[in-house]
Parts: structure tokens; sequence; C-alpha cells
């Protein structure tokens, strides 16, 4: 994953310029560089914290010796290197492939001949490493790049001679509990017979997905390793001895790294035609992502809160499909690789007038005194009209906020505004959803583009939250054409996806009138469609997308439908089958006012813009209507905003008199806004905390009491648009081109 330079980051090193990130940690940052020649590289250095500490200057030196003893075949070639620098650094290949447990994450558990032929090469690069007297001490699934040409082992962080202890000290690396070996675990030398045990837990992990030691708290693990027996379930049989006896308790019953990899493999073949397809193409994809990328530096802070971080506009609009047609819409075969794998296109930043130049997304600006959020960064829209305002609300997934910016998907930690990551690539938000513990997305182009760029199986794929790269992807759906730009995600729950997807070849100027429609569920975990549903046919060239939103609540799926002629109805469907049980119109609603988050309990739908009402869950009957009871009240209460529903009351606001708190079961008054009169948002949801409700108000986002209804704060915020954030404890705010977060209580 490439991320942007920091403002304070180097121009270069020795002769190489600074591209982008790889990744940061304890001991230093690892860099993507060029050479004025051209030369990628991956450019490791060392925190300037500990580059004073003689011992880490002397383990920085002892890394580059190993990386350069194991060479180019079985590990990075190591390149250049300045261990005496003030910063030392060290330069080797950029290795093109993922790392092993990126791999085992998008393409699954390896196949057999995979795990054979990846096993024999690994314990070769031992070997190799073991007859110069070195051992690696640190061999891990994130520790082996996947090449089409071969495995190669990196970070040498912890290795070194092999019987010299002087560098066990406190504040070394000791290793990973998970792929210890039982001495190491003990604190006793760790000998060449110790890699083979940890090769043979890279293998149970390549082969199962799961570790032989499993999951678990550091001491946990470590007694498991010492004590109990490895968990090899998933294994082919034909490999359990073997990888059985590599992780015996006992060093002297293992093999040799030689005697292992004769048993492994033959030797005969590629390693490239051992690797599943998905696999390849990912290798490929990774290839074609450093040299598209575009060098980029994140802004210093400034103590200005509206300095300009990006500029309000950083393109000239463009329509949907302009910035479809600038994204790519073939496939490219890259031959640096020397395997026939296809990059995976349509998705990479758009080329050409306005595409995005940064980020998307700002380091979190200086707090002054006066302001009243947490932490408030600045983002930069998608391109032309890929960003409308009313769909443009950041979701909570895990620990992180995830939001739409001109770089693509990203990620930010909602406790500190740091952003965990981007995409970079060009994001739909119609074909981004969620469940709130993964994000799914459309996959846009496959191998068959190579053939016709108008018709492509559609596919759906997660997205790694750790680092925003592809997951999974789920086999293809190859009855819908993945290249049709307004296929759309509408929501995702219990291990289903809800997809509205056309069949035939795409447009350029919209959906096409022969194009059939269906609304489908597919399985989460094993891409099996469960159902389709027909839907209305579109007139010729209409740009409307299908549904504006949609939720399940137990065995109804609840769906906002966005009719041909701009109307709004709302649609309650069997989740398991898809059937139509009710169909009712969302009078005066616009498609545009109807994209936020859906008011639903176990018995009524709540919906505002307009009257406040509940329909009935089961058959679409109103409940009750506030509008036609507000006679009893003395008042007339004309519009309301789109409702929150939580713990059995309805919030909503009303037009000009503020917050109204109303039961669930029949709309009686349960809490009214104490506060003074004026001009409210009625755009969007309340958020409602534990002690506070939030809504926006001409002077600020206010914060009223739920035991008073009177105000206790007004926080200053741009923000239009608001989403709680429960596990952060913070109220994320999005407007005026700024993010920010303020406690949510």
């Amino acid at each position: 994953m490439l991320s942007p330079l920091t403002h304070d980051d180097p121009a270069g090193f020795g002769s190489y310029r600074l591209i982008a990130r790889l990744g940061s940690g304890g001991m230093g940052t690892v860099y993507l560089a060029r050479s004025a020649g051209g030369r990628t590289v991956a450019l490791k250095t060392m925190h300037a914290g500990i580059a004073s500490d003689p011992g880490f200057r002397t383990r920085f030196r002892l890394e580059t010796d190993a990386a350069r003893i194991i060479g180019g075949h079985h590990g990075a070639i190591v390149v250049d290197a300045d261990p005496v620098a003030q910063t030392p650094w060290l330069a080797t290949e950029y290795v093109l492939g993922p790392p092993l447990d990126d791999a085992v994450s998008l393409a699954g558990p390896l196949p057999e001949p995979s795990v054979r032929a990846l096993g024999a090469a690994l314990a070769g690069a031992l070997a190799q490493l073991h007859a110069s007297e070195v051992v690696h001490r640190d061999l891990k699934p994130s520790n082996v790049m996947v090449t089409a040409y071969g495995p190669k082992i990196i970070d040498f962080g912890i290795a070194r001679a092999a019987g010299d202890d002087r560098l066990t000290r406190t504040g070394a690396a000791a290793g990973t509990p998970a792929f210890m070996s039982p001495e190491q675990a003990t604190g006793q030398e760790h000998t060449p017979p110790g890699d083979v045990f940890a090769l043979a837990g890279v293998l149970v992990f390549a082969a199962t997905g799961h570790g032989p030691f499993g999951t678990g708290q550091p001491a946990d693990l470590l007694y498991r390793v010492r004590y109990a027996d490895p968990d090899l379930t998933g294994v082919p049989d034909a490999l359990n001895a073997t990888l059985t006896r590599c992780l015996s308790k006992d060093p002297a019953q293992r093999p040799t790294t030689t005697q292992l990899a004769t048993e492994l493999h033959n030797g005969q073949g590629q390693f490239a035609d051992h690797l599943p397809d998905t696999l390849l193409a990912e290798i490929a994809r990774r290839a074609t992502e450093v040299w598209r990328h575009q060098p980029y530096r994140l802004p210093a802070p400034t103590d200005h809160a509206t300095a300009e971080s990006f500029p309000a506009s950083t393109h000239s609009p463009m329509s949907r499909r302009k910035v479809l047609a600038l994204s790519g819409g073939s496939a490219l075969a890259v031959t640096a690789i020397g395997v026939g794998a296809w990059s995976r296109l349509g998705k990479e930043e758009p080329r050409g007038k306005g595409a995005p130049k940064n980020l998307g997304i700002s380091a979190p600006y200086p707090k002054n005194p006066d302001e009243d959020h947490l932490w408030k960064v600045k983002v930069s829209s998608p391109p032309g009209d890929l960003w409308p305002a009313a769909a443009s609300v950041p979701f909570p997934v895990g620990d992180l906020l995830a939001l739409i910016v001109s770089s693509g998907l990203a990620a930010v930690n909602p406790r500190t505004g740091q952003t965990s990551w981007t995409t970079g690539e060009l994001e739909h938000y119609w074909q981004v959803t969620s469940d709130g513990e993964e994000i799914y997305r459309i996959g846009h182009v496959t191998q068959s583009d190579a053939k016709n760029d108008r018709s492509s199986p559609l596919s759906i794929e997660t997205v790694n939250l750790t680092n925003g790269r592809l997951k999974k992807r789920l086999p293809q759906l190859k009855d819908f054409n993945g290249a049709i730009l307004e296929n759309q995600l509408v929501c995702a729950s219990e291990g289903v996806v809800y997809l509205a997807a056309g069949q035939g070849a795409d447009s350029k100027d919209g959906i096409e009138r022969v194009q059939p429609w269906f609304l489908a569920a597919v399985d989460t975990g094993t891409g099996k469609e469960l159902w389709r549903q027909p839907l209305p046919v579109r007139p010729e060239g209409s740009k409307r997308l299908h549904f504006l939103i949609g939720r399940v609540v137990g065995d109804r799926l609840v769906l906002l439908q966005e009719t041909a002629e701009g109307a709004v109805r709302v649609v309650a469907r069997n989740a398991r089958s898809g059937k139509v049980l009710w169909d009712v119109p969302m009078v005066g609603a616009k498609p545009d006012q109807a994209r936020g988050p859906l008011a639903i309990d176990s018995t009524h739908v709540y919906l505002g813009l307009g009257p406040l009402r509940a329909l009935r869950l089961a058959d679409g009957g109103e409940a009750w209507n506030y509008v036609k009871k507000s006679g009893k009240f003395g008042r007339e209460f004309r519009y309301f905003g789109p409702p929150a529903v939580t713990n059995g009351v309805v919030y909503a606001v009303q037009e000009k008199l503020g917050l109204i708190g109303l039961d669930a079961k029949d709309g009686g008054i349960e809490w009214l806004d104490k506060g003074v009169e004026g001009s409210d948002d009625l755009t969007g949801p309340p958020v409602i905390g534990t002690e506070y409700a939030y809504s926006k108000r001409h002077s600020g986002l206010c914060s009223v009491s739920l035991a008073s209804g009177t105000t206790s704060r007004t926080y200053k915020t741009s923000g239009t648009r608001f989403v709680a954030h429960e596990r952060g404890r913070v109220l994320i705010a999005l407007g005026g081109h700024f993010l920010a977060a303020f406690p949510l209580q």
C-alpha cells in the first residue's frame, strides 16, 4: 500500500528520491524510492530517536549483511546502503508481489501444489542463510513476499550469526510468538532447526489461513508453542506428517532444510505455474501501481483552522462517464513480471484533466485554544458528480471511520483524525457499502475486459481494514455485467450483500432500456447468489440509480427505491427471497434528500421529510402520523427532517421548533427541546448519544440534554452531515471540505 510522504520526510537518501511511504514501525520507515536512472527500490531508514544508539546501529548493519548473504534469488537484492550515515539507510529491490498474509487474505488458503512449491523455495532460502551461519529468527507470513518467480524472505532486523547472543538485550526484538520455536520462546539459543520450526508454521498458515498455535495474548501463544500440539486442521493429508516432524518440540527431530525441500517438491516447473490466478493478478496489479503512482507530500500542519490543505475545487466538473473513461477501460498485460496476469483496472486514479493530485485528506490541524472540536482535517472531494452532498456521509466500520475522498476510499482513526490508509483508487460511493465490520465494493474490471471493455463479469470484493488493500474477491457473477456504472451495492447484513445489477452491454450515456436489471442477494462467505428479483425497466439514457438506501431488520429488507421519474417509494421485501411484501410512496421526498440512514426498529419504519409518521414493518400500513395529531397539542407541525430511533423513542427536528421525541409505539410526545426557536437543519437525522441529542442549528452543532431538554453546549462547525462513531465515542461532522470530531456523550 503506497501512502503519501509527510511534510517532514526528507527529499531522499544518497542518490535516491523518495516517492511514497511503504510502511513505518518502531525501528524505522520504509519508502518507495527511485534513482536518477529510474531504478525503483524499497529504502529502509532508522528512526532518528534510535540512530544514536550504537547497539541499534550494529543491528542495522547486521541486517544489511544478512540481506546481502541471502541474495536476490531468495531475498531482495541489496542495491545500496549507508549504515554509518547520520540516518542509516538500506536500499533493496522493490519486490513485485504481496506478503504471504495478504496473499492468503486475497486468494484464501493456497492449494497443496502452491504450498509445496512455496515451502521448497523457502527451505532453499534458509539453507543458503544457514550455510553462512546466519539464522533469521523471525520467519512469519508477513516477512515472506510472494512473487511470480518465487518467494523472497525480507526483514532481517533480528537475524544474527548462529551462537551470537550479544544483541539479545532489553529493547531488541525477540521474534513473533505465533511462529517462534519452543527454544526461542524459552530464551534458549535459536539455531537453524528453529527456523525450520517457524517455516512449518508459515506453511500451515499458507495451507489453512491459521497458524499452528492459534491467536491470542503473547503469553498464551508462548505457552502453546512450548507445550501444546500444533493445530493442523485443514492441512492436506499428504503434508501432515512432514509438517508434524518440522513442528517437533525437540530440535533434533526436525528435518534439515535440504531434507525438507526434497520432501516437499521435485523442483519441476516454474513457480508461477503453481500459483492461483487471483494471486497472479494481484502481483500484476502491484507492478502496475508502482509505475502509475504520482508522488505527493502532505502539507505541513498550520495554526489557522481555515488554511487550505486542498483547494476547494481541484478540477473542472466531469460527468461520471468521463471519469470512467479517464480511469481506464481495458486490461493491461504486465510483461515485466514474466507472467500472463492481468491488472484490475477501472479502479485506479483517473488520469488527465481533472485528476486528483493529492491524498484527498490532510493531517489533523493543530488545535487552537478557542476551538472545541477534538480534531479536524481537510478533505477533498472526488471528481465531478461522484460527491453529491447527500451521499457523502462517513460511515463507521469496526474501529475506523471510512469515507470517499479524491484519492478513493479512506479510513480515519476516529479518536485522533489520523488517516490510516487510502486506496488510491477511484471509488463510486454507490458501489461501496458496509455492515459495520466489513467494507464491500464492486470490482470494475476483470480479465474478460481484454476481449470486450463493455462487458465483464461482476465481482464483489472486501477491503482489508488494516491497510486498505483488496482482502477477498468473491466468485464472479457472470450473469451480470460488472462494467455497468450504475450497478450498486445497496446494503450488507449478516453475511449477505444486496445489490442492484444489470445485464447486457455497458452504455456510455446512462442505463439502456434494453438492459435487464435485478435486485440480488449474495452470500459474502461463498459468493453464491441466494436470489434475484427483476427491477422496473428504465427509460433510455436514464442516470438514476434504482435505490437510495437499504437496511435489513429481521426478515425484512427495507428500501428507499428511486423511480425513473425521480419519486421515492418505501419498499419492503422478504430478505430470504426478495419477494415484495409492500410498497408505498414517500410523499414529497426528493431523492437527494432521502439518502440518509433509515430509522427502523423491530415493528416500524419511521419517515420524515414531510410529516413524521410510522409505517408498520409487517404490512406498510400507517401506524401513526404526528401531523394529523398536532391539533390536540395546539400547534401545527408541518415539516420534519429525517428521524432517528433509539430505546423506543423517535427523535426528529421539526421545522423552526427544534427537536422532539415521540413514543415509537403510538407517536405520543415523550420529550421536547426547550431551546430557543430558530433555524434548524432539516437535511439529516439528529445524532443521539447516551446523555445528549445533537442537531445542527444556524449557530452550530447543539447538544441537548436528554434529561432536561435544555441546550448544554453549542459547537462551532461547518459540518452538514453528522454520524456517531460509538466505539470511538465521537460524533463526526463533514461539510465545507472539513471532517471533524466532537465528544459523543
